[in-house]
């Protein structure tokens, strides 16, 4: 009795270790998943840092980016060394406060500066491309950057525009233009920008054939509008993932702010894996 008695005791001391243990999960073969890295794009046309109180404060600007978390970000109306702006180099000032790198390509000379279009971006940037468009009719030069950067090994073009916001035609022959220059680059390429065209507009339809628009990929119902900040009334800003690159587009979003004329869009993606 007495070696029985011992027997249960031990039995019952040991099942509340018994009970928490679980035996190593069996070992299976994993497959690279298809969609494996990710991405956070911007754009935002930050209006030269002066908000719809008419201040200007880079500090707000940069405040949004970061709120926000972008892996990438394609800004336009971006000043450096202009007098109207303080002759501040603000991309360089950006970069500083939200601890990004940046690369810029001004398109006009401007009061003593430049004036033009740039990135800002978390992942190294490995080279630049900066090209002007030629014009129509309006007398602003505009013209676009392409920024180069590695994501899992992966080569990701990362392109910023900003278009005629005049006339039709010289918006269509800038995208002409722009995608004339990029036919051949290879890797994932994104195209963001603040394309002064509404959806249905000759510049946008240019486009589509060859790039997914990521609002209308997860938000069809929904309008979009970029601009003006205080009363959205248009969907004129737009982020662009070329269609045979795998691109998944999984949200976007816009972020309600007056620290700019216009909102900036936001939009997470999933590059599909690298072809072997």
């Amino acid at each position: 009795m007495r070696l029985l008695k011992s027997l249960l005791i031990a039995i019952l001391v040991a099942l509340p270790v018994a009970s928490t243990y679980a035996p190593p999960a069996a070992r299976t073969v994993s497959h690279p998943a298809p969609y494996s890295s990710t991405l956070r794009i911007m754009t935002y046309n930050i209006h030269v840092g002066v908000g719809m109180d008419k201040q200007l404060d880079l500090a707000r600007i940069a405040a949004v980016i970061k709120a926000q978390h972008p892996d990438l970000v394609g800004l336009q109306e971006v000043d450096r060394g202009v007098k109207r702006t303080g002759g501040v180099d603000e991309i360089a000032e950006l970069a500083r406060l939200t601890g990004m790198e940046f690369a810029f390509a001004f398109n006009l000379p401007f009061q003593g500066g430049q004036y033009g279009v740039a990135i800002l971006s978390r992942r190294p940037i490995l080279a630049t491309e900066h090209r002007h468009f030629k014009n129509l009719r309006e007398a602003e030069r505009r013209g676009f950057i392409r920024a180069e950067v590695k994501v899992d090994g992966r080569l990701v073009n990362f392109v910023t525009t900003h278009l005629d916001y005049q006339y039709d035609d010289g918006r269509v022959f800038e995208v002409e233009q722009l995608l004339e220059a990029l036919k051949d680059v290879k890797g994932t390429l994104i195209v963001v920008g603040d394309f002064n065209d509404v959806p249905g507009g000759g510049a946008y339809r240019l486009m589509r054939p060859d790039f997914d628009d990521a609002w209308s990929v997860t938000r069809s119902n929904e309008d979009g509008f970029s601009y003006p900040a205080d009363k959205p009334a248009k969907r004129i800003d737009y982020i662009f993932a070329r269609s045979t690159d795998h691109v998944r587009v999984n949200r976007t979003w816009i972020v309600n702010t007056l620290a700019s004329d216009h909102l900036p869009v936001i939009a997470d993606l999933e590059l599909g894996k690298p072809h072997s």
